[in-house]
This record gives structure tokens, sequence and C-alpha cells, in this order.
């Protein structure tokens, strides 16, 4: 049988309670909903763990380095290069309890630390595609069953603690894409790049973006809206469409920008529609033009004021799915 640690980010402690940290390159202030205990949704999925004969540890990470001590746990043995590498044979398994996508980003991102080699030291049993190797399969216990937007609902994993539970112990895994990007963070399910005033509404920005060799914006458009996207989080921006059809499978990233073009009419005054542009590649760029540009990266807010890129990492998470 195998060992199970629940592993829950608890409030008030470092980046790991704001889902973000140091690491994500500028990264402001986050939501924080977390918890200091474990939660309901967390001891029925203990309960049910223990009742099917596995051992059951949990742990309320409050800062990176707990994170990481657990990370640690999931480590093959020594090589002779010195890099430390996931173990593809570990009999320990991973749930990862979270209120928001942006807890699930905080863990990811420090898989990724730890597992990711720097380039001077690439290994040549690495795919050729990606930075980073198999990382261990986490099973998302979501905190708040009745969510119906958050990533485990997209990829319609178990959210019933009991269905976790038994999605962890049955072992059937789902390898899904990862983004990572150069500010020295990870996106699992997607990014929102621009502001809104206090009422709310979108605030035109400029810049520059570009998918592969494909460029959406030269710089001189006024934008509403960029959305990144892995999966389909920011599939619609304040009731327009932005996505088509986001896929965490398919090795590529999905990137809409929208942009207010003027329509003149014969014997009318000209009038505004909205024009979507979509692309899809291996990586985007976006260039801000005019100074600090805020985003959301899997609802953790953030600032930019220089170039930034995500890139695709195809397979390189999994989840235990039922």
């Amino acid at each position: 049988m195998y060992d199970v640690i629940v592993l829950s980010l608890a409030e008030g402690g470092g980046s790991a309670a704001g889902a973000c940290g140091s690491a994500c390159g500028g990264c402001g202030s986050a939501e924080q909903e977390v918890c200091d205990t474990p939660r309901v949704p967390v001891l029925k999925c203990v309960d049910a763990l223990t009742a099917a004969g596995a051992r059951v540890e949990t742990v309320t990470a409050s800062s990176d380095a707990e994170i990481d001590a657990v990370i640690a746990r999931f480590d093959a043995p020594a090589r002779p290069d010195g890099l430390a590498w996931p173990d593809p044979e570990s009999k320990l398994r991973l749930v990862v309890a979270t209120a928001t996508d942006g807890q699930l980003r905080a863990v990811m991102r420090r898989l990724v630390r730890r597992y990711a080699p720097p380039p001077s030291k690439r290994p040549a049993d690495l795919d050729e595609s990606r930075t980073v190797p198999d990382l261990p399969p986490v099973a998302i216990l979501p905190l708040d069953p009745a969510n119906s937007t958050d990533l485990a609902a997209q990829l319609g994993l178990p959210r019933d603690p009991a269905a976790v539970a038994a999605a962890v112990l049955g072992g059937t895994v789902r390898r899904l894409d990862l983004l990572r990007n150069d500010g020295g963070s990870v996106t699992v399910d997607g990014a929102l790049v621009g502001g809104a005033d206090d009422a709310g509404k979108a605030v035109p920005w400029r810049g520059r973006i570009e998918v592969d060799d494909a460029v959406l914006s030269d710089g001189t458009d006024q934008i509403i809206a960029c959305a990144i996207g892995n999966a389909g989080a920011y599939a619609e921006f304040d009731g327009l469409p932005l996505l088509g059809t986001p896929d965490p499978t398919d090795g590529r990233v999905e990137v809409a920008v929208a942009v207010p073009v003027l329509v003149k009419q014969l014997f009318k005054k000209p009038r505004v529609r909205v024009e979507v542009r979509r692309a899809r590649g291996r990586a985007v760029s976006v260039l801000p033009r005019d100074g600090e540009l805020q985003f959301l990266d899997d609802g953790v807010a953030g600032t930019m004021n220089r170039k930034r890129s995500w890139w695709t990492e195809p397979g390189a998470w999994a989840v235990y799915a039922g």
C-alpha cells in the first residue's frame, strides 16, 4: 500500500501562502484563501485514504522551504551528474489541497525549481522538447467543492474527497502541459494581461505580442486584453469570447488579443467593434510599451514593465484522474 502526503498551504507564512513568492518575477499581493489547520475536505480525504489502508501524513506548509521539504521526498537515488531528479518508481503519492489555482501553481513552481536542471547541466536523458523531466503526479483536492471554474473542474477531475482518495490509490495518471516563464514561475491554467479601473472597466494598453513567428500586435494597437491559455480560465473577458479551444494536452499555448477597431459606415457615425486575434504556438512574448502592465497568472496578480515570455513544457506534469 502507498504512503500519501496531503499538502495544504497555510495563511500568513511567506510566499507559499501568497501562492506566488519572490521567484514569480514581480508579482504583487495575492489572495490568501488558505487555511492554518486542515479543512473538512482534507480530513474526509485522509479518512478515506486511511480506510483503504494507506499510510497518510498531513502537512500544512507556510513557506517555500516547507513545500520544498515535501517535494524532496520524491527524489530518485543520487545520480552521477548530481542533479535532483524525481523517482518514477516512488511509492509515495501527493495530494494538494487547493482553495485557488494559485495555490496549485505555488506547488508546481517549487517542483519545477527543484527538478529543472540548469542549462549548463542539461542531461542527455531529458526530452529534447522540454527543460524539466516528468514531474511527480499530484492529486488535486478542491477545498471549494462548488467551484465550477477552477482547473480541476475544467479537467473533469474528482472533487469529492472520497473520490480524490480513490483516484490517488487507483493510480490512473493524466499528463498535462505546463507553461514556464522567464520570470521564474509557471502557469497551470492561464494568464490574463491587462488591467482594469476602479469600475472594473478594461484600461487599454499597448504592447508587442508575438506567438512563435506570428505578430498579434506590433505595439501600436490599443489592446483591451490579452489571454494566454494552457487551459480555459480566461476563455472569456467581460463576456467577450477570447480563447477558442485551449487544450492542456496539445503541446501548444493559445493566445488571444482583443483590439477595438473603428468601423466606418456609409451615412452613419463610425462604430467600434472588438477584433479578436488568435494564434497557437510553443511560446508567447509580451513587451509592454507604456511602462508597468498588470496581469493575472492563475489568478495571482502581478505587474511587469519589461518583456515577459511563456513557453510550453509538453506533458511535464500529471494529475491522478480517477
